[in-house]
């Protein structure tokens, strides 16, 4: 679950859970950002008062030095190690072990961030999701916008930012990391939705056999295995899965392949480094969006044209990466590398080609030396990316591809500088500063066009800073409050850009954004919680407005715009021995994740102060979950939508709300387990997302049905 409880240790900076916030209602940006900053003050200076008659332990930052106990490894942390690092983060940030997914159908992102507060993730087809941090990429129906994505902290996104999920595999990670808006800066990230890290676990945690199978609904089929080993310098680990649908609607049949290792070196005792390797396989259908009456009444039929030109999704690639560390006294030295390649056979509207090429560099610093005579941890890192895209239209016959329609070469290159400093002020109260400065370049060399006397060619060269202010304080061993403003920037992607008829870098400016934020999080006896309420100001926020198929035929920078929300995230042991009492007592756990978002357009010139489409403003998950000591466990789910959101900037055409219930079931014992997952349970006819536009109707071809009753198994062996 991504609400653990949490104790903020003696050595902490900051907690874990998922994030929270109420709904605050701000009209005017200055006053909301003078109302949260005053906020901050006055929490401080109450809880300052009653620090005072508490034994609040002193949070000095996690040492870098290396103990006379050699640690497992130096490249990737434990789960456990992992936690009290990312509990140095000043802001909103989450920690999901796999044990929050591995008992679910566990097919997407959303299924490992479901309990994450603040994150919005919803299925399309396939393993294919919808995701939005704080309305990032809000309205981006493809290819993931505004979120750096990591793999053992080395950047999986493409070269000019954009990502896919479909190479995601939830069974071969150990946990993953969310780092809200600027709380990524620690790996260089400085994007309005932050930063999320995938964890793959080394041959020090990995059984030496682990087998998965799955079967489930609609023909779905799954298969894992894995093994890891560990000697007395090398260790490694192996997974690979394979996966089949026949898919709930129309055309959205599919299946992946998907293989991942790595292998580490322990060159001595201060120093490591593990080469990662992965490949994946993905051919999907694609049943398209459908107008509102279709998603509610006829969920399971596909787009015509979808069905007459036999749409897909066919993705290939692998990547070499590597990460290499050494500690020396009380400097940890972190250098790494990675490149990729990819295929993109996309029959759509247009038959879309897309090779990549991806690869870069990075190196970190983190020193934890004292600074006048107080603890103090420093953080500096440098990290360059680069790549081409080597893009293709051309007519799509049901399927086939015909005449070439356009061509071009995108390029892009990057390079970002960062540094963050956290120093206690005093034993309890740790003050973090930080700065990243980006350089970024995109470049499209128009090849062919149709004959079209225009040229797509560009290129335009971006340099943005962004600095970050934050306070983080403890004040008791038992939960902190913290607070922070930061600055993040965005350059357009290349699927920003008109691909058949203009060159967009001119027209394009890069979207920038102030975040306020404020929070708390802990736990008291058996309740653990996170709360973060934040203020983002934006400016040249990137629209992508959808034409018809939804493909994004012309990206827009809105003027001024505002979101702001609540993020809050609760696990409560609501009950302790109901039918057995003592060492071995059952329990009654009680977990949930709200998030409110209020996203509007300010005093817009089309748009007046309409309310953004994309997004509800009310979004709850929340589970009941009794759990025997035997392993058994039994337990209700709901995902609750009360209000129908917008999908056009007009303000015209709304989704509908929503109620789906679910149920839980399963048994673990030592080396085997069990689940049943149980989705929709009440056959809800409901639209799980939806793309956006300018001005639109019911009949308007947006709306993603979402998937019908289902219910799923898996059984579990591992040694």
């Amino acid at each position: 679950m991504s609400i653990l409880p949490v104790s903020a240790p003696a050595h902490a900076v900051q907690t874990v859970p998922s994030s929270v916030a109420l709904s605050p209602v701000w009209t005017k940006h200055k006053v909301a950002s003078r109302a949260l900053l005053t906020a901050l003050t006055l929490a401080l200076g109450f809880f300052s008062t009653w620090a005072t008659n508490t034994q609040a332990q002193t949070p000095t930052l996690a040492p870098v030095l290396v103990t006379p106990e050699r640690e497992k490894s130096l490249t990737v942390a434990d789960t456990a190690s992992a936690k009290a690092s990312i509990e140095q983060t000043a802001g909103s940030v989450a920690l999901v072990p796999d044990s929050a997914w591995r008992d679910t159908k566990a097919a997407t992102v959303k299924d490992m961030l479901d309990y994450t507060p603040g994150v919005f993730a919803q299925p399309k087809w396939g393993d294919d999701a919808r995701l939005s941090i704080r309305g990032s990429g809000l309205s981006r129906y493809y290819h993931l916008r505004g979120i750096s994505l990591y793999q053992d902290g080395v950047p999986l996104n493409a070269p000019d930012g954009s990502s896919d999920f479909q190479r995601i595999d939830p069974t071969a990670y150990r946990y993953t990391e969310v780092y809200k808006g600027a709380n990524g800066l620690q790996y260089g990230s400085a994007t309005l939705g932050g930063a999320i890290n995938f964890v793959t676990p080394t041959g020090h945690e990995a059984d030496a056999f682990q087998g998965r199978l799955d079967i489930g609904s609609f023909g779905r089929r799954r298969a894992q295995l894995s093994s890891g080993f560990v000697g007395e310098k090398i260790d490694g680990v192996v997974s690979g899965s394979w996966q089949s649908q026949d898919g709930y609607r129309e055309q959205s049949a599919g299946h992946s392949l998907r293989a991942s290792a790595n292998l580490g070196w322990r060159i001595s005792d201060q120093a490591e480094t593990r080469f990662y390797l992965s490949g994946f396989q993905i051919h999907q259908e694609i049943p398209g969006s459908v107008s509102r009456d279709q998603a509610l009444n006829k969920p399971r039929h596909a787009a015509q044209s979808n069905k007459e030109h036999d749409w897909q999704l066919n993705l290939d690639g692998g990547r070499l990466a590597n990460r290499t560390v050494w500690v020396l006294d009380k400097t940890r030295y972190e250098l790494g590398g990675w490149f990729g390649q990819s295929s993109l056979r996309h029959p759509i509207y247009q038959y879309v080609d897309r090779d990549t090429t991806s690869y870069g560099a990075y190196g970190r610093l983190v020193n934890s030396t004292a600074l006048a005579g107080r603890d103090n941890r420093f953080t500096l890192g440098l990290t360059w990316s680069a790549g081409e895209i080597d893009a293709q239209n051309s007519v799509n016959m049901a399927g086939k591809r015909l005449e070439k329609l356009s061509a071009s070469k995108d390029t892009a290159n990057n390079l970002t500088a960062y540094a963050e400093n956290a120093w206690n002020l005093t034993p309890d109260l740790a003050v973090i500063t930080g700065l990243q400065y980006q350089y970024a370049q995109r470049k499209r060399n128009d090849l062919y066009n149709a004959g079209l006397p225009t040229t797509r060619s560009g290129d335009k060269t971006y340099h943005l800073f962004n600095p970050k202010l934050g306070l983080l304080w403890d004040l008791s061993s038992q939960w902190q409050v913290f607070g922070n403003i930061s600055r993040s920037a965005e350059p357009p992607t290349f699927d920003d850009m008109n691909f058949s008829t203009s060159n967009d870098l001119d027209r394009l400016k890069p979207q920038r954004a102030t975040t306020v934020e404020i929070g708390t999080r802990g736990e008291s006896g058996d309740v653990a919680w996170d709360i973060a309420l934040y203020h983002a100001r934006i400016k040249n926020e990137l629209q992508c407005i959808s034409a018809p198929w939804n493909i994004c035929n012309q990206a827009v920078n809105a003027d001024r715009t505002t979101h702001q929300g609540l993020e809050l995230g609760v696990e409560w042991t609501a009950g302790r021995g109901l039918f057995l009492q003592g060492a071995h007592a059952d329990s009654l756990v009680v977990k949930g994740a709200y998030t409110y978002s209020n996203f509007k357009f300010d005093n817009d010139r089309d748009w007046n102060n309409n309310q953004m489409p994309g997004v509800p403003k009310h979004y709850l998950r929340a589970e009941i979950l009794y759990k025997h000591p035997t392993g058994f466990y039994l337990g209700p789910n709901v995902e609750w939508v009360p209000q129908a959101y917008y999908v056009d900037n007009a303000n015209s055409t709304k989704t509908h709300s929503y109620a789906l219930l679910g149920l839980r079931a399963g048994w673990e014992q030592g080396a085997y387990s069990f689940y049943i997952d149980g989705r929709n349970l009440t056959d809800r006819q409901y639209i799980a997302s939806a793309s956006i536009t300018d001005y639109a109707t019911a009949s308007s071809a947006l709306f993603e049905p979402g998937t019908g009753r289902s219910v799923f198994a898996g059984v579990q062996i591992q040694y």
